[in-house]
């Protein structure tokens, strides 16, 4: 059923969730997820049922990222070969964000066929897609797998990457990237914030860099002035450059393009050191937890689920806006937001999974079905909250 027509029901648990985060917020606690939780109804699933602690969380995450690698196809270095590419290039940034977390070395060798099957095989190589975005996704898990490996191969594919981007910026609207290529007739949120992220990354993994910091510091600045941050502080999908302007064109504020900023600006504040980086972020994710359309009753909730219209990718978005989210957090004084994640971790496996362990979109419940976009959302959520 959809979000509207689940609306009486949640709203006789909203005075309890307000409570949750209330309580939660900023706070350390004990249990996984701040409680020992024993499945809500699932049985707990395989072997971690009844985990407490850091431990618990753990195994709740090994568990969604096991089920998550159920959708992975070895030939192809794809999850779910039939959906949209950039997912498994999101998918890829979740198993390396588990395997940096946990130290784990279980899935090296789906990190390494993904990458060297992928960066040959898909359009014009090393990851240069049809759009600015799908490449995005793709080089920021390079960085990551920097981070994981020190390999230098990776840093060197996501420095190609970026300069791929780079070469779609333009003096249109003032600066900005464009989304589609070779059309170039969209300018967006989620590809220049993609792009604050991987130059803001590169700064930070390339010694001596200034270019990277540079090119960040100039999209940021043009992000911030372009229009797109409503007066909700929140962004909208991009501007009306489709019909010949420059405005904010009012689309969906996805819950993707509020979180992929948080990460950019966590790392742009890293590069420089601007505490105002840092304030910025967190009017923005504040708009988020006020959100009635976004976090009703204190559940994150993507737009399209109220009229139960989404479709293959935007499952995959509130996965995203936790990871960025959590990476906010971890720069912050009392971690105001750790509160906020461990909620959400601890409603989607108490009310959206399965026996195995697989999840549904709606964290709040009922589980639904399973797909790339949903587990690797899931996980991301359940990895940000170790």
């Amino acid at each position: 059923m959809s979000r509207w027509m689940r609306a009486v029901r949640t709203a006789v648990l909203g005075a309890a969730a307000v409570t949750v985060l209330a309580l939660g917020a900023g706070t350390q606690t004990a249990g996984a997820y701040g409680g020992g939780h024993g499945g809500g109804g699932h049985g707990g699933g395989p072997g971690h049922g009844g985990g407490h602690g850091q431990q618990g969380a753990r195994e709740r995450a090994t568990a969604a990222v096991e089920a998550m690698m159920g959708f992975y196809d070895h030939r192809s270095g794809r999850f779910q070969l039939e959906r949209p590419w950039w997912q498994s290039g999101n998918a890829l940034q979740a198993l390396l964000d588990y395997t940096k977390q946990t130290g784990s070395r279980r899935y090296w060798w789906a990190i390494d066929n993904t990458i060297e099957v992928q960066r040959k095989e898909y359009m014009f190589g090393e990851f240069r897609a049809d759009s600015t975005d799908d490449t995005g996704w793709w080089a920021l898990a390079m960085t990551r797998a920097w981070d994981v490996t020190r390999n230098p191969k990776y840093l060197e594919i996501a420095k190609i990457d970026e300069e791929y981007i780079r070469d779609y910026w333009d003096d249109v609207c003032g600066g900005g990237v464009w989304w589609d290529i070779p059309q170039r007739t969209y300018k967006n949120a989620i590809s220049i914030e993609l792009y604050i992220k991987l130059t803001a990354a590169l700064h930070n993994r390339v010694r001596g860099d200034r270019v990277y910091r540079a090119r960040a510091i100039e999209a940021w600045e043009w992000l911030k002035s372009s229009g797109m941050l409503n007066g909700d502080n929140l962004f909208n999908d991009g501007l009306n450059t489709q019909d010949g302007g420059c405005q904010n064109n009012g689309g969906t504020t996805w819950t993707y393009n509020q979180g992929v900023i948080l990460g950019g600006l966590a790392e742009l504040y890293r590069a420089t050191g601007d505490r105002r980086l840092l304030a910025d972020a967190r009017k923005i994710a504040d708009a988020v937890l006020r959100s009635p359309q976004l976090n009703p009753n204190g559940i994150l909730t993507e737009p399209c689920e109220w009229e139960g219209t989404c479709n293959w990718d935007q499952p995959a978005f509130k996965g995203i806006f936790a990871r960025n989210l959590a990476e906010l957090d971890d720069l912050l004084p009392g971690h105001p937001y750790r509160g906020w994640l461990r909620a959400q971790a601890r409603s989607a496996y108490d009310h959206a999974r399965n026996d195995a362990d697989q999840y549904g979109l709606d964290w709040d419940g009922p589980f639904d079905t399973t797909d790339i976009a949903r587990q690797e959302s899931a996980a991301s959520l359940l990895i940000a909250v170790l």
